[in-house]
């Protein structure tokens, strides 16, 4: 989108707010109310419109471009003439600065290192995620068409689009958040987009053990299952992590193997250097053109993989990763929205049902215990926090049922008067089976790790 568009659409997406009213001014110069900022904000907009030479603007670099623009609205200031403060003044140029460059009113939440998620409830209210709990901000977007030129040009970043024909998408930011956007019809009232946010800088196992969420004797035993090539399955609700631990377990992966990733929308920040990323398609506007996950999986076993890594096992996909784990690509991982592991295994053979390949429950389940070593429970606790509550270990068949065997597992205790989740991490006393396979790869588990009676804060 050029500056030509982004400048015209706000300006006109701020010019249709209904009774803009001229604005009250008190005796400090400060502008009384949002809607006299947003006449002012507009007539700025207007006015740097006609005084930009657009065509040299598009050449110049970003830093460049941001200097020419607060040159420039706080010449258009001056002339105005309307007693601002100096607060008031600043925010009127970051404001536009960010609206011809960036994601006007989401530029300084998506700049605050300590929110992990954004949610707009239509143009009037937006919420953050900070350590858990859900804030309000006094940030809001003009009006519902200002709002949907922010989400126009998200998503057209991507190749991505959305529209009453197409009233839903997913996308994504250059640093890699996560983007949810619906609008109108399906919206009763407004447009709504939700961002979830990735580190700058990715997230490592210290960093875990540090915010509790593991201990090192967890990270031993899940750094020992990715070196040995053991298949893992990563399982928890919405938000609770599944990602952000993908993305630290893949630090124990070698760096001279291949890795291929495939998700719905590319969110993964693995630091290998030997990584190729495939994201699905969505249909054109004639609803061809769609490239499934499912088409990817397949694909991806031509292009001589040491490992995939799907980001979210969703569909008929699943017969395929569990194909791939069953033929010489062990080693990969997925994640999957479940509450418990034996939920987690069972979604998959649903999702392999949905491949409609009509094979029997036990032939399903087969693959299940055979392709998959260890499932790794996560949550967000209720105080917010998140941690793997279970490692869990596949050890074959029992008739028609999975077997399985608790390694380590978080216990809640109780809760403390603020409401934090008090408990404690503690092993099974189980040894599991793979720790020979471990052994066998030179990742020995020492025997102390299983010790049932330490307990971990």
């Amino acid at each position: 989108m050029s500056i030509r568009d982004r400048l015209q659409g706000i300006v006109t997406a701020s010019s249709t707010k209904p009774n803009l009213a001229v604005a009250a001014v008190n005796n400090q110069g400060a502008l009384h109310d949002n809607v006299g900022y947003y006449e002012l904000k507009s007539r700025i907009h207007e006015g740097l419109l006609n005084r930009m030479d657009l065509a040299v603007m598009e050449s110049l670099p970003q830093e460049r471009l941001l200097t020419e623009i607060k040159h420039l609205v706080e010449k258009l200031l001056i002339e105005e003439r309307t007693p601002i403060n100096d607060t008031e003044r600043l925010r009127i140029i970051q404001d536009i600065q960010h609206e011809v460059l960036g994601l006007g009113p989401l530029e300084p939440l998506l700049a605050d290192p300590t929110i992990s998620d954004i949610l707009v409830n239509t143009h009037r209210q937006v919420y953050v995620e900070r350590r858990g709990k859900l804030e309000l901000t006094d940030a809001h977007f003009a009006n519902e068409a200002h709002l949907r030129k922010i989400i126009d040009r998200i998503v057209s970043r991507v190749g991505r689009r959305v529209d009453e024909s197409s009233p839903m998408v997913d996308a994504r930011l250059p640093d890699g958040s996560r983007v949810n956007a619906i609008i109108p019809p399906l919206a009763l009232d407004g447009s709504l987009v939700s961002i979830r946010r990735f580190a700058v800088i990715p997230l490592k196992v210290e960093d875990l053990i540090n915010y509790k969420s593991m201990t090192p004797e967890v990270a031993e035993i899940i750094g020992g299952l990715v070196k040995a090539k053991c298949s893992i399955l990563i399982s928890g609700g919405t938000g609770s992590g599944k990602t952000t631990l993908l993305n630290i377990m893949s630090s124990f992966i070698p760096h001279n193997e291949r890795i291929i990733t495939i998700e719905d929308a590319a969110e993964l920040q693995l630091q290998q250097p030997h990584v190729v990323r495939l994201e699905t398609r969505p249909p054109n506007v004639e609803g061809k053109g769609e490239i499934t996950q499912r088409s990817l999986v397949r694909n991806s076993l031509r292009m001589r993989p040491d490992r995939v890594i799907i980001g979210e096992v969703r569909g008929a996909e699943a017969i395929d990763m569990l194909q791939a784990m069953n033929t010489g690509h062990e080693g990969s991982m997925a994640t999957v929205h479940a509450n418990t592991p034996r939920d987690a295994l069972s979604r998959i053979e649903n999702m392999v049902g949905m491949a409609g390949l009509n094979l029997p429950p036990k032939a399903i389940r087969q693959q299940i215990s055979s392709a998959i070593t260890a499932v790794i429970q996560v949550s967000r606790l209720p105080d917010g926090k998140r941690k793997i509550l279970s490692i869990q270990e596949i050890t074959g068949m029992e008739g028609d049922v999975i077997t399985m065997q608790e390694i380590y597992l978080f216990e809640q205790t109780g809760v403390a008067p603020d409401g934090a989740v008090l408990g404690h991490f503690r092993a099974t006393g189980i040894r599991p089976k793979f720790a020979e396979r471990l052994r066998v790869h030179g990742v020995p588990l020492r025997d102390d790790l299983f010790d049932p009676t330490k307990r971990y804060e």
